[in-house]
Parts: C-alpha cells; sequence; structure tokens
C-alpha cells in the first residue's frame, strides 16, 4: 500500500520502507507566522504618547502636594481637625508681631491667622477722635463733606452705617449686629462676597506671604480694593519693554 502525498504547504517527508508493512511519518514543519512590522511613525506616536502621560502625572502629584499640606497647615494651633478630641482646650493666640500683625481668628477649618494692619488713610482712624461723645449720631443718609472720597460701593443700596457701627465708630458690624475690628473686615466683606471670600480662605483670591508648610500671613481685602470705591481704576496703557538687542543698536554695538 502506497501512502497518499503530502499537501504543498508541509515540509516534512514521508520515508517508506518497502520491507515493512508500517510507514512511519516524520512531524510536518511549519514556518511561524509573524505579525506585520508596525510603522516607525505609529510606534513613535504610542512612544510620545507614553511620555506626555508619565510627565502630566508627576506635575498633578507635585502640584497637588503642596496644596494639601498646605491646606494642613492652615489648619493652625486653634483649629480643630476631623476625629479630634473636643475636650483638649484651644491654644491661645500668639501676641501681635513685632512688624505690627495681628493674629485673628477665621473659622474652625482655618483658625488663627495672620494679618497686616488695615491701610488707613492719615489722620482717619481711631473715627472716635471726631465721631466722640460729644456728637449725636446722624444715621440720616447724605452727602458727606467731611471725607474727601467718592461712595462707589453699591451706592445706590448701601451707605456707611450698613458697615459702619453708629454706636462705636472704631467698629464694624456684621448683619447679625456683631461689632468686629477692622482687621477683621474679611468677614464682613464675606456677608456679600461668598465665592471670593470662599477663595481667599484657599488661598486663590488675594496674597499669602510666608511658608508653604508653616505660618503665613494673608492679606486683607482692603489690602488691595477700596473699601468706599472696589473696582480697580483703568491703568494707562504703557509701550511694551525695549528689546536687547535694540538697545545694542542705539549704543552702536
Amino acid at each position: 500500500m502506497i501512502p497518499a502525498p503530502l499537501p504543498a504547504n508541509c515540509a516534512g517527508s514521508v520515508p517508506f520502507d518497502v520491507n515493512s508493512s508500517r510507514t512511519r511519518r516524520t512531524p510536518p514543519q511549519f514556518s511561524p507566522i509573524r505579525p506585520p512590522a508596525q510603522p516607525l511613525h505609529e510606534r513613535q506616536a504610542v512612544m510620545l504618547s507614553a511620555r506626555l502621560i508619565a510627565r502630566l502625572s508627576l506635575l498633578t502629584i507635585f502640584a497637588c502636594a503642596p496644596l494639601a499640606l498646605g491646606a494642613r497647615s492652615a489648619l493652625g494651633d486653634n483649629a480643630l481637625p476631623p476625629g479630634g478630641d473636643p475636650k483638649v482646650a484651644p491654644t491661645p493666640a500668639p501676641p501681635p508681631s513685632p512688624g505690627g500683625e495681628r493674629h485673628v481668628r477665621v473659622n474652625q477649618e482655618l483658625g488663627t491667622i495672620e494679618v497686616p494692619p488695615p491701610p488707613f488713610s492719615n489722620g482717619v482712624f481711631p473715627c472716635s477722635d471726631c465721631h466722640n461723645a460729644d456728637r449725636t449720631p446722624d444715621p440720616a443718609r447724605r452727602e458727606l463733606s467731611e471725607h474727601d472720597f467718592k461712595f462707589e460701593h453699591d451706592a445706590e443700596h448701601r451707605w456707611c452705617l450698613d458697615c459702619h457701627s453708629i454706636n462705636n465708630y472704631d467698629k464694624l458690624h456684621l448683619s447679625n449686629g456683631d461689632l468686629i475690628d477692622f482687621e477683621e473686615s474679611f468677614k464682613l466683606c464675606g456677608q456679600c462676597h461668598g465665592d471670593k471670600y470662599r477663595d481667599w480662605r484657599k488661598g486663590v483670591h488675594g496674597r499669602r506671604t510666608g511658608h508653604w508648610n508653616g505660618a503665613k500671613t494673608y492679606l486683607l481685602c482692603v489690602n488691595c480694593h477700596n473699601p468706599h470705591s472696589p473696582r480697580f481704576k483703568p491703568l494707562k496703557p504703557l509701550p511694551p519693554p525695549v528689546r536687547p538687542e535694540r538697545l545694542r543698536r542705539r549704543a552702536g554695538g
């Protein structure tokens, strides 16, 4: 009996022994199928995408780490962290610093912070120098000739006594009647400008100076905004700076 021929794609052979009644076949050997090579530009695009993802991940980690540590340090000694013991008495606020900054308490989350003195105009504070007990308060809304500024802070609906206490002109008052010092004026501003007050506490709005992982000084709202006219005045545009190569040309270099 003669065995059938092998398929054309089989590389094996079938030896046949005429003296043997059995036919021994060797296993067929197929050539391996290789996947098509990926084009060079596709491999470069994949590698570039992987590098960009890795760099973005590192940037996210480095950007979020200081914010997390800063928020943790901003709690302060007087703030009660989550899960803290409510029986522990808060640490008293430190004394004022030599530079005139004061330590005021914001809330339970932020604790006690350091703020600079308000930017009073010369000769206007304390207000009690003029608004003293010998002078009867006049709550009537009117034009004031005693002060050299124009009131432009929602002047249609507000007036001096919406912020200043009529019983103690050296204090401000909140909407519930609580008196606060001028160093705590941010609490008064936050009653109307809640979103800015939230961002200010987080360090997004305004300016903070100090240690990134320690004590910070928060500028008050009035350090940048005039409380009686808070909108920034338009600035006169100036020409751009001269490029260094043009300076050399003018000097003959």
